[in-house]
């Protein structure tokens, strides 16, 4: 099976220089590696070549995000399974392998994700993806590991491989053959939630995504663009309205782009009441975003025959986290409907 490592990049010079050490050292022997370059203007790509010839560039002709820039770039690599890391992962030794070995007993798992932890405090699961991601039923994404900002130390509670519903694109690995056919990440989303979107689509199209503890990275988070930064708020708050309208039964649709729509509108007056009032205005104009492109999504809605419904794991995580003081993932109850 053939494994090629792609590492997204953009003026990221000191993260390269950072954490490419890690992947040469525990990947070169069992996968090709490659960076990615979304049209630098610094010199990352020149440190590359320099310093580590044995890596493959492949120049995007502009910065299109993280789904464009892995559209542009993938369909130039020959391999079986891709691996899309981040630029601040620091992988460990022995952490293909697993993941590997999961895809080759399993040909109905299309996508899989490693158990990912905190750069910063190696002993917690780290913000994007943990031990693997859910959404409840009004589509809000968390983790095992991870309710909102609240971490959980790993102490082996989710150790196993294990089906879940949206795997991180901080280390996200994927069949070559199903993301062609699905036609990649959706690129209007630019970046975030793009994962999520995918991985629906995944489960629509009848393939599986799983979880392997067994294989372990290590991840900064937010290196990009951190939680502080109102285009991260507009992005995500946006993003997971189209992924909504794209993903959602038929009968569920209205009931719950409402919903989501008024809690994003909490949400909005939370930000301004904490003194946050550029984040309030990226609620705003997520809105906006949205209304503008709704029709272009409900035609990609279209595009969609099938439309599975069991896939949320709890009714309301809003409810749970900030009502019922639910902080871990073990406290939940899954939702049966």
């Amino acid at each position: 099976m053939k494994v090629a490592i792609v590492i997204l990049n953009w003026n990221g010079k000191q993260l390269l220089e950072q954490f490419l050490p890690s992947i040469m050292k525990h990947s070169s022997a069992e996968a090709d590696i490659y960076v990615a370059d979304n049209n630098s203007n610094d010199d990352s790509v020149s440190f590359v070549q320099e310093n580590y010839p044995q890596v493959k560039i492949i120049r995007n002709a502009e910065n299109g995000g993280y789904a464009k820039g892995y559209n542009d770039a993938l369909p130039h690599i020959d391999a079986d399974i891709y691996c899309l890391v981040n630029s601040d992962i620091e992988v460990t030794k022995g952490w293909l392998s697993p993941v590997i070995n999961q895809f080759e007993r399993h040909p109905e798992v299309a996508v899989i994700q490693p158990k990912i932890l905190d750069y910063k405090d190696k002993t917690k699961f780290e913000y994007a993806g943990a031990a693997g991601g859910f959404i409840d039923s009004l589509g809000y994404p968390y983790c095992r590991g991870r309710l909102f900002n609240t971490l959980e130390e790993d102490t082996g509670q989710y150790n196993g491989s294990q089906e879940i519903f949206w795997a991180s694109g901080a280390c996200f690995f994927v069949r070559s053959e199903v993301f062609h056919q699905l036609k990649g990440f959706d690129e209007d989303y630019f970046a975030h939630q793009e994962e999520i979107d995918f991985c629906w689509r995944i489960h629509n199209a009848g393939h599986k995504v799983h979880f392997v503890s067994e294989s372990r990275v290590y991840h900064v988070g937010g290196a990009t663009l951190s939680s502080g930064n109102p285009r991260k708020t507009f992005l995500n708050f946006r993003n997971s309205l189209f992924t909504l309208v794209k993903n959602l039964p038929e009968k569920k649709l209205v009931r719950t782009i409402f919903t989501r729509m008024l809690l994003d509108g909490v949400a909005a007056l939370k930000f301004l009441i904490e003194l946050k009032p550029r984040h309030f205005w990226a609620v705003f104009k997520a809105h906006l975003s949205f209304y503008r492109l709704l029709p272009l999504y409900l035609s990609k809605r279209k595009e969609q025959l099938t439309k599975k419904e069991h896939y949320f794991h709890s009714k309301c995580i809003v409810w749970n986290y900030y009502i019922a003081g639910k902080k871990r993932f073990s406290q939940l109850q899954r939702d049966s409907h």
